[in-house]
């Protein structure tokens, strides 16, 4: 005869088990592209899509876009009951608020509430952080940074941003915009940055920078380069003319390293990390771009720590790392949904 009593307890357990939630959202929101994607426990991508972030100039367009997109994914993989979470990444984004504030590169202005904009249509806890802070999470579950308690994550791309874990925890700061490295005044009265202030890092290193660079040589000098037939440069096609051996190409770039390098050193100098990785598509114009930096570093980094810290390229793709990152970040928030 069977005993009722267990029979109800085993019950109640697979009743609790078939509550577990196993899977997260994961979104990335670029300056170019927004991605999305449903990861389960392990890290799969279950499934995956993307658009074009400038699109919606409204940022309660891009909501509305973002959140039936998802929806229709959701219901697509195994429905909505199986989401616990959302996890988001996007400059100039703040964990400790969910707000995007002030972010000079996107095209929604002002503090935007996204985290409670998205949880309010989709009933689901969203956490938003920073893209360079997700970034990190993602490098430190899944890449680079795997087994390391402190370093640092450099982002590179139309902006320039940074997060560093120290004793295996990252750092937020007081508001959560700790890691705003490309807005640290490399060149006093310099360069007029996308933030509003003159001399930024991100001035010089970010897409923007270099190409201003490039500008600037071929004002400085009658020089043949194969950059003056081009009508709209961008740091990719400036790489692919290093390759070709262009001296003052390869001239941009030497300069960015030179620049970089030496806001690095600073950066570390304070932190002393074990390595720091360098993410985002700049981040792959190889040895023209990473040679003069490394260089630049340990010409300036602190003595004690010359030679000691790696700078290292991240292995991962950008994209599903970031996608990846926001998941994990899906994680850090309790669970919570409107229709329990």
């Amino acid at each position: 005869m069977r005993n009722k009593t267990t029979d109800h307890t085993t019950n109640f357990f697979i009743m609790e088990e078939d509550r577990i939630k196993t899977r997260v959202v994961g979104v990335d929101i670029s300056n170019e592209r927004t991605t999305y994607a449903i990861v389960d426990i392990r890290g799969n991508i279950i499934a995956e899509d993307s658009f074009v972030t400038t699109d919606y100039q409204d940022v309660n367009n891009f909501v509305s876009v973002i959140c039936e997109k998802i929806l229709e994914m959701v219901e697509a993989n195994g429905g909505y009951e199986t989401i616990r979470s959302l996890g988001i990444s996007c400059p100039s984004a703040s964990f400790i608020s969910g707000n995007i504030v002030n972010a000079p590169n996107l095209p929604w202005k002002g503090i935007i509430p996204l985290s409670a904009m998205i949880r309010d249509r989709l009933g689901l806890a969203v956490a938003l952080a920073n893209d360079a802070h997700v970034a990190a999470l993602g490098e430190y579950a899944f890449g680079s940074a795997h087994g390391m308690k402190d370093f640092i994550i450099i982002s590179m791309g139309i902006g320039l941003g940074s997060c560093f874990f120290s004793a295996g925890h990252e750092h937020q700061g007081f508001e959560g915009f700790a890691g705003e490295f490309g807005h640290t005044c490399i060149q006093p009265l310099g360069r007029k940055c996308a933030c509003g202030k003159q001399g930024c890092l991100e001035a010089y290193v970010g897409a923007k920078g270099i190409v201003s660079t490039a500008n600037e040589l071929m004002k400085e000098s009658d020089a043949p380069s194969l950059m003056r037939n081009v009508e709209r440069l961008t740091p990719r096609i400036i790489n692919d003319f290093c390759q070709q051996g262009d001296e003052m190409a390869i001239e941009v770039f030497r300069r960015t390293g030179e620049i970089f390098g030496m806001g690095l050193a600073n950066y570390a100098s304070l932190i002393n990390p074990q390595a720091i990785i360098l993410t985002g598509g700049i981040s792959h114009a190889g040895k023209w771009l990473l040679d003069p930096t490394r260089q630049a570093f340990e010409d300036n980094i602190f003595g004690n720590m010359k030679g000691r810290i790696k700078i290292l390229v991240s292995q991962l793709n950008d994209r599903e790392r970031d996608v990846l990152g926001a998941s994990a970040l899906a994680w850090e928030v309790p669970e919570y949904s409107l229709f329990k």
